[in-house]
């Protein structure tokens, strides 16, 4: 949507891991040399964790990428929680053999003449089982039992395990000591730091411009450090509605101001959602050292479970979020090519160019209006205004309604109460229920204002 504005030739930050955008972090480059290291030792077990949305899949895909070397056929599983027959037809469906009703001893055996087919022609197998957290325990051994074929004392299978943190308790319960021994090498990623998240930022810049681009001010990369916490899919995700917003406001350059409206406009659109998260949440106690430490596993466990679910609604909030942004635009620019017309036959003269009309175009009355609806509803979007602006007669495209916002300095919530509280102080105005709702959030027991 916003490549053509700043001159991209495909989306920087998309959500899908795509390996051409590979980011060689201290930790990633570690760990992706890791899983190049075990790929030459071709045997044992590389495993790879870190929690959500810190590149481990990108890993997964930059690693089969690279991958030049004919004589390795590698085979991915994204694992749900998966038997350990479950995994063996996983696996036979992925070696491209039928797996209708077959027994285990049938599976297994279908896998071993596999293998021996592919060590007969100088090949090897390489498995990489993703979201290896999911596996049960009984599961993992049996990836340790496949890794006994062998020919010529030398493995027909090797593996490589990459799951969120959840994993790590799995391998260290007992009765997995031989898994264990078999393991040569682990890694475990960390968040990106704000140095790094510069780094990361332009490297994904640079991959989809023709020329060097500086869209961030130098302290936006701190602010994003604290909004992302440097993971790398909500850095991908930010950042896309960052970009969005400066094209909707026809900004190449962009400064923490920027990022911080953006941020509000997030925290207005999944306002409503945010009773039901609040009730999914876990509830923080007092740490109590009486409780057994099975109890603590257990709550750990839940929450992060709980950050899951959480995850895949912000994902598909963001969907329809984009799907809505596109429908407005398009309402939008019809819009703002009818009232191009209108000026034109009113003033008998070719259209002018969509900026300077639009500026024209936006006469006192209805500055007046959008000023007069933003202190009225400060809870409101640009957009929910520009509707329901709409609805009472006065026409105007949300990205107008913003300009007209930041020239009163009224761009954004906080500022919006201020003016409604203001009013209120200087006018006999009558307040509706969401109007002193709004003034009471912000005011203590005596009355008096807090910092907004």
């Amino acid at each position: 949507m916003y490549e053509n504005f700043y001159g991209f030739k495909s989306k920087p930050f998309q959500l899908n891991p795509d390996p051409k955008f590979f980011f060689g972090s201290a930790k990633h480059t570690q760990a992706l040399s890791y899983l190049q290291y075990g790929l030459e030792q071709g045997e044992g077990f590389i495993v790879i964790t870190g929690p959500i949305g810190t590149g481990k899949t990108m890993l997964a895909q930059s690693l089969l990428h690279r991958i030049k070397d004919s004589s390795i056929e590698a085979i991915q599983i994204v694992t749900s929680k998966l038997s350990p027959d479950d995994l063996l037809r996983a696996i036979v469906r992925k070696f491209k053999m039928p797996v209708e009703n077959r027994s285990k001893a049938s599976l297994l055996q279908a896998i071993e003449q596999h293998l021996l087919a592919l060590n007969s022609q100088g090949k090897r197998a390489l498995l990489l089982v993703d979201e290896a957290q999911n596996l049960p325990a009984e599961t993992v051994e049996e990836l340790r039992m496949l890794s006994n074929f062998q020919r010529n004392n030398k493995p027909l299978l090797q593996s490589f395990l990459l799951g969120q943190e959840e994993l790590k308790p799995i391998i260290q319960s007992q009765g997995m000591e031989q898994f264990r021994q078999r393991i040569i090498a682990s890694c475990h990623l960390q968040p990106l730091t704000t140095e790094e998240i510069s780094q990361y930022i332009k490297h994904r810049l640079e991959l989809v411009s023709e020329k060097p681009l500086q869209i961030f001010h130098d302290d936006c990369y701190e602010y994003i450090k604290q909004k992302t916490l440097g993971i790398p899919r909500k850095i991908n995700l930010f950042v896309d509605r960052v970009l969005l917003y400066g094209f909707l406001n026809n900004k190449r350059f962009l400064i923490r101001e920027d990022l911080e409206a953006v941020s509000e406009e997030f925290a207005e659109e999944l306002s409503t959602s945010q009773p039901a998260a609040e009730n999914n949440t876990v509830p923080t106690e007092a740490p109590d050292h009486s409780k057994n430490n099975h109890k603590t596993k257990s709550l750990g466990k839940d929450a992060r479970l709980t950050d899951k679910r959480i995850l895949k609604s912000l994902k598909k909030i963001a969907d329809y979020l984009q799907e809505s942004i596109d429908h407005k635009m398009s309402i939008s620019r019809d819009l703002d090519k009818l009232i191009e017309q209108k000026v034109a036959l009113a003033t008998e003269r070719e259209p002018q160019p969509r900026q300077e009309t639009i500026k024209k175009a936006i006469d006192p009355v209805t500055e007046r209006a959008v000023i007069e609806y933003a202190i009225s509803h400060p809870d409101d979007g640009q957009y929910k205004a520009s509707d329901a602006l709409r609805d009472e007669g006065v026409f105007i495209s949300g990205s107008a309604v913003r300009s007209i916002w930041l020239k009163h300095n009224l761009e954004n919530y906080s500022k919006r109460v201020k003016a409604l509280e203001n009013k209120v102080n200087e006018e006999e105005i009558v307040l509706n229920e969401e109007q002193l709702s709004i003034l009471e959030k912000h005011m203590d027991d005596n009355g008096k204002r807090l910092g907004l």
